[in-house]
């Protein structure tokens, strides 16, 4: 059977509307191979939204897709010319951010950082799983910008678009060398990572919160092994995070969990429980997101669902509109986080009553930034007066 007529049988399930299924039978020629994807979430590799070309995969009879490898993670290295990002977003929590690596092998299907993959002539889909870009003069170009004159102290965030302890931090140690430099410089830094390979760095990070200058959050998305194996296949399992959590706090490092996203109709049932579950294992304060759709994410997710949750496609879609202005994704500030309407309502409300209920609602200390001084490494660029 050729590519093109597997997509279509797929597609077109009983309660798609006719965009939808032709939507997805349009990216018949982007689905790759089940047998070249194991262990990734994605089931397409749509191209770039940048790109003056695309291509189409199909069977020409001689049964060549079949013999084509699985994919493998690879990893370029990236030379960016700064390492810290600023926003000046309204909704968010923090003004500048740090990302050690570009994509990320966690591969969480509702990721929405995938669509920054189209900025490098890349896909969303399987290629943001599996060709990563790492940045290993990172720690380097930190030193330079932190000692800039005139750079003025606020805490940096780390892991808010891709996740800094992802597998490969393992084998390049750029996260642990960041935390060197912010630790040598006495700078606040904010962590969000759903990796148990946190915990490597509990040294560090154990000293710098003894002096208020760490805070780390851990994403819990499902209690479900069955659940996160497919949406988050190479994440670390749900119980290893709430190890992660426990060994956080017993270390002294105040630990958040983030039930991040709130995908209705699948994990949204779990809130109650995840939010028992990570304050058992010393959470002390908590957060949630409302899954985001955004760009190239929308039909990576609608396909995801397809393949595995069939049963629940309409009724997860119907949901997802109702917070979303009838659209899959609304950007709007102030609403992309939390969605609108009754049903983002009553999530809200739930998980408000319930982190109430836990005492995880208290406020913490912010972050200091009365003990920084401005590194003089090698990596700093010295002044020509």
């Amino acid at each position: 059977m050729g590519t093109n007529a597997m997509l279509t049988q797929t597609a077109y399930q009983p309660g798609l509307s006719a965009g939808e299924a032709n939507a997805l039978a349009g990216s018949s020629g982007l689905r790759v191979d089940p047998g070249r994807v194991r262990g990734r979430a994605a089931g397409l590799n749509i191209g770039g939204r940048f790109e003056l070309r695309t291509r189409e995969v199909f069977d020409d009879g001689w049964n060549s897709i079949d013999d084509l490898p699985a994919f493998k993670t690879e990893v370029q290295v990236e030379k960016p010319r700064t390492i810290i990002t600023k926003n000046n977003s309204p909704d968010l929590s923090f003004d500048r951010s740090i990302n050690p690596y570009r994509g990320c092998e966690h591969g969480c299907i509702y990721c929405f950082a995938r669509p920054t993959h189209a900025y490098m002539g890349l896909s969303a889909g399987v290629d943001f799983e599996s060709r990563l870009f790492a940045k290993p003069d990172a720690a380097k170009l930190l030193e330079r910008e932190l000692s800039r004159p005139g750079y003025k102290v606020q805490p940096i965030a780390i892991g808010t678009n891709t996740d800094p302890y992802q597998p490969v931090e393992r084998e390049w140690r750029i996260m642990r060398q960041l935390l060197e430099v912010l630790e040598a410089a006495g700078h606040p830094v904010g962590i969000v990572t759903k990796s148990a390979l946190v915990m490597r760095d509990i040294d560090i990070l154990s000293r710098m919160a003894k002096r208020g200058l760490a805070r780390v959050a851990l994403s819990v998305t499902t209690l479900d092994r069955q659940l996160a194996r497919a949406m988050e296949p190479r994440a670390a399992t749900p119980s290893r995070r709430l190890e992660a959590i426990r060994a956080l706090s017993d270390a002294g490092i105040p630990v958040s969990v983030m039930v991040a996203p709130v995908i209705p109709g699948l994990n949204d049932h779990e809130i109650e429980r995840i939010l028992d579950s990570a304050r058992a294992a010393g959470a002390d304060s908590a957060g949630y997101v409302m899954l985001r759709l955004p760009l190239e994410v929308s039909p990576l997710f609608r396909d995801w669902l397809l393949r595995h949750y069939p049963d629940r496609y309409r009724h997860v879609m119907s949901l997802i509109r109702s917070m979303r202005g009838g659209k899959d994704y609304d950007a709007e500030f102030g609403k992309r986080m939390r969605g609108a309407g009754p049903y983002a309502w009553q999530i809200s409300r739930r998980f408000d009553l319930t982190t109430k209920r836990l005492g995880l609602t208290l406020r913490k200390p912010p972050l200091r930034t009365d003990l920084f001084v401005p590194p003089r490494g090698e990596g700093v660029q010295l002044s020509l007066l």
